[in-house]
C-alpha cells in the first residue's frame, strides 16, 4: 500500500521528539514492502534551527544512517495535493502542522476520496493550548491516533474528532539497542530538551541536587539551555554536551551506567500514562533508569522492574547510589526494561497497530 505521512520534519530532531518516533513508524513501514511518502514544510522551525547551529552536516550524516528517511519539502501555498496523494492508500497528518494543510487535506479528501485519513496527536497541547487544537478541521478525517488514552477522550469528549483510537509511541530497535562492551564516560548521563520552563523545578530536584551530592560523573545533553542553566549544570559538576542527533544517542548510553527520566510538568500531572519516548529509547538500549514520579495508568510497564521510580529527590539521590554500587542491579534493570520494550513497545508492535486500524476503517 502507499503511505503518506505529513510531517513536521523526519530529517531534524533538534528540539522536535516528535521526528524519533515518526522516523521508526517510516522504517518499519518500508521494511514491510509498503511505498512511503514524507512531506515536511519547507522552512521548518526545527530543520532552520539546526541548519543555523550546525549546517548541513547533521542531515547528511542522518541519510548516511539512515538513508530511506528523505522528504518532500514543500511550500504550503504551491503544494499540489493532487499530485502528492495520487495513488495514496492511507494519509497521516501530524498535528504539528499548519491548521490549512490540516483543512486543505481533508476538504481534498472530502471532494476526491480513495484513501484513508488520520490526524496523529503526540503532543500535551490538548491539554495546555486546547484552543490551538480545537481551531484543526477534523471534520473530513477517520479518526484520530492519539499517544495516550488520556489524549484520546479530550478528542471525543470535546466533540473533535469522531473517533480516535491510542497509539503509544515505541523505540525504533533498528537503531536503539544495546552496544556492550563500549568503554565508560561516566555514571550518569541525560538527554533532554530544556524546553520552556516546564520542568526547571524539577530537574533541580531530580538531576541536579542528586548528581552533586553523589559526586556523579555526569553528562547533559539537549538544546534551548540558556546560559543561567548552564552554568547550574557546571556548579552542579556536570558536562554540557549539548545537541545530539538522536540516532547517537545509543551509544552515548553505552558509555554510561544509568540516566533518569524528568518528565515535564504536563505529562507528570495532568497526562497520565505517556511517559514521552525518551523512556521506550532508554529502555531499548538497556541502560538502567531511574524515574521521577508518573503514572502508569495504562500499564505499559513494570514499576521497579522496568525502571525504578523516586518519589522525591532525596529518594532519587538513595535509588542512584544503590545502582552506582550495585552492577548486579542494574544488570537486572538493563535486561528485564529490554525484554518489555522487545516484547510489546516496539515500532514493529505500533505499525501492527496502526494495521488493525486501517483494516477496520
Amino acid at each position: 500500500m502507499r503511505v503518506v505521512i505529513f510531517c513536521h520534519s523526519v530529517l531534524s530532531d533538534w528540539n522536535h521528539g516528535n521526528a524519533h518516533f515518526l522516523r521508526g513508524v517510516v522504517s518499519e513501514l518500508l521494511s514491510r514492502g509498503h511505498v512511503v511518502t514524507v512531506y515536511e514544510p519547507r522552512g521548518a522551525w526545527s530543520l532552520k534551527n539546526l541548519l543555523a547551529d550546525y549546517g548541513m552536516s547533521p542531515v547528511r550524516r542522518l541519510l548516511s544512517v539512515c538513508p530511506w528517511l528523505e522528504s518532500v519539502r514543500y511550500d504550503l501555498d504551491g503544494l499540489d495535493l493532487g499530485e502528492a496523494l495520487d495513488g495514496a492508500d492511507l494519509v497521516i497528518v501530524h498535528e504539528w502542522n499548519d491548521h490549512e494543510l490540516v483543512r486543505k487535506i481533508g476538504e481534498y479528501r472530502r471532494s476526491a476520496g480513495g484513501f484513508k485519513l488520520l490526524f496523529h496527536d503526540t503532543h500535551h497541547r490538548s491539554i495546555t493550548k486546547p484552543e490551538e487544537m480545537e481551531r484543526y478541521d477534523l471534520s473530513n478525517y477517520d479518526g484520530v491516533l492519539a499517544f495516550g488514552e488520556v489524549i484520546r477522550e479530550i478528542y471525543i469528549s470535546r466533540g473533535w474528532a469522531a473517533r480516535a483510537w491510542v497509539w503509544h509511541e515505541a523505540a525504533d530497535v533498528r537503531l536503539f539497542r544495546p552496544f556492550p562492551g563500549l568503554i565508560l564516560a561516566g555514571d550518569l548521563v541525560w538527554i533532554g530538551n530544556w524546553g520552556d520552563g516546564e520542568r526547571t523545578s524539577e530537574l533541580r530536584e531530580f538531576l541536579h541536587g542528586p548528581a552533586r551530592a553523589l559526586g556523579l560523573k555526569t553528562r547533559v545533553h539537549g538544546v534551548r539551555y540558556p546560559a543561567s542553566a548552564i552554568e547550574t549544570l557546571r556548579e552542579s559538576g556536570m558536562e554540557y554536551g549539548g545537541w545530539l542527533p538522536n540516532y547517537a544517542v545509543p551509544h552515548i548510553f553505552a558509555r554510561y551506567k544509568f540516566t533518569v527520566h524528568v518528565p515535564r510538568r504536563p505529562y507528570a500531572g495532568a497526562l497520565p500514562g505517556i511517559p514521552t519516548i525518551r523512556v521506550f529509547e532508554a529502555l531499548a538500549c538497556g541502560i538502567p533508569l531511574v524515574s521521577a514520579p508518573w503514572e502508569d495508568s495504562e500499564g505499559l510497564f513494570t514499576p521497579g522492574k522496568d525502571f525504578i521510580v523516586a518519589r522525591s529527590g532525596a529518594e532519587m539521590k538513595e535509588r542512584l547510589k544503590e545502582l552506582l554500587n550495585d552492577g548486579g542491579l542494574r544488570q537486572e534493570l538493563s535486561a528485564h526494561g529490554l525484554d518489555t520494550i522487545l516484547k510489546r513497545h516496539t515500532c514493529g508492535h505500533r505499525v501492527d497497530e496502526l494495521m488493525a486500524v486501517y483494516a477496520g476503517l
